[in-house]
């Protein structure tokens, strides 16, 4: 390689967790249309998830350090804006991102990459990708 190194973009994997409990019902269907639309999980009580949460940014390695992002820095905004609203908190009754719809994976996923793309510098987040069990992973990307 002439010049030295490639300067091609580098991905980044961070992973986190949070623990909190959802319900997945809306109140303002009957019975039978929750358990119409959301089959076994739905529910009027709340149940707890473990979630593991991979976050993905992307970008040039700086020369300087030779680092993309200060892996400090990244895991202190993962507590922030992650951690700090969701961990040991009912989705449905202690945050306002799940008044209007239940907190499916799906959307909590959503939820989680547009807290995370407003935090980070532009075009840094590439993904993330929720677990709230072994067998199942919600991918948001850019």
């Amino acid at each position: 390689m002439e010049g030295g190194p490639s300067r091609a973009p580098i991905r980044l994997v961070r992973r986190t967790s949070f623990s909190a409990s959802h319900r997945i019902w809306r109140s303002d269907w009957d019975e039978a249309r929750n358990r119409k639309v959301f089959g076994a999980s739905a529910s009027p009580l709340s149940h707890g998830h473990n979630y593991e949460l991979d976050v993905c940014v992307t970008g040039d390695v700086d020369p300087e350090t030779g680092m993309l992002v200060d892996l400090k820095w990244l895991k202190e905004v993962l507590i922030r804006e992650i951690e700090a609203r969701f961990d040991h908190r009912d989705l449905n009754d202690d945050t306002p991102y799940f008044k209007d719809a239940p907190p499916t994976a799906e959307r909590v996923a959503q939820v989680v990459f547009e807290l995370l793309e407003a935090a980070l510098p532009a075009g840094m987040l590439h993904a993330v990708r929720l677990r709230p069990l072994r067998d199942l992973e919600v991918e948001v990307t850019r």
